[in-house]
């Protein structure tokens, strides 16, 4: 575990099978996302920068938020907060919509809601340097699409509209397998994803916590579903 340097001012933090992002600005900072084991993100960000910390959550899985309480306040789309755990009720959430752009000073963050993994996921385009900062939904690992919240239309839906934004993406960095990735598995995930909804892949039945999944091999990642 530790900081891993993209460029001068944006770094990654990899624990085990999850990583959370650090993006600076000319006036302040933003973690994006907090990490599952690492419970002072916010501390370990102020060893790479003076600039004033802020936090925005991809989604609200436990694996993204464990330094979270570290923050009075979160950057969240509202539409993820029925997935948020509740003891975080004296936080001030800043809610951040589609389209909403998050200025750090002399670098803009925009907000892309993608649905369907989490009702309210939503990546962070760098709108100077082209890195797409997805969460779960793309990336070439395991993408956890079982129990409740979680919609499989919803989710190739989002894939489908994130291509308007491919001529400004160069470069996706999820929160999980490889890092980064190319935007051209995002067809792929459609692909597999369409497959999977029409029956057309077989599954392995697999035990994950504590429950019976369906695991759906497609080649350019794993889904996870009921």
């Amino acid at each position: 575990m530790g900081w891993k340097k993209i460029d001068d001012n944006t770094y990654q933090y990899d624990e085990e099978g999850v990583r959370f992002f650090l993006v600076i600005g000319k006036a302040k900072a933003l973690l994006i996302d907090s990490g599952m084991q690492t419970r002072n993100a916010k501390e370990l960000a102020q060893e790479i920068t003076e600039l004033p910390i802020g936090l925005f959550n991809t989604h609200t899985d436990i694996d993204h938020i464990g330094s979270n309480d570290e923050f009075d306040e979160v950057m969240i789309n509202p539409a993820e907060l029925v997935n948020y755990d509740k003891s975080y009720t004296w936080q001030n959430i800043i809610p951040v919509y589609d389209g909403d752009v998050i200025n750090l000073g002399e670098r803009e963050l925009v907000a892309i809601a993608l649905p369907g993994h989490t009702p309210g996921s939503t990546g962070l385009l760098d709108k100077d340097s082209g890195a797409f900062f997805s969460g779960d939904l793309i990336q070439d690992g395991r993408i956890f699409m079982f129990g409740p919240m979680r919609n499989m239309s919803a989710y190739i839906h989002s894939l489908k509209r994130l291509k308007q934004h491919a001529p400004d993406i160069k470069n996706i960095y999820p929160c999980h397998g490889t890092c980064p990735v190319e935007f051209s598995i995002v067809d792929k995930l459609i692909d597999g994803a369409i497959r999977v909804e029409k029956g057309e892949v077989t599954s392995e039945k697999a035990e994950l916590f504590g429950q019976t999944i369906s695991v759906y091999y497609i080649g350019a990642a794993t889904f996870l579903g009921n």
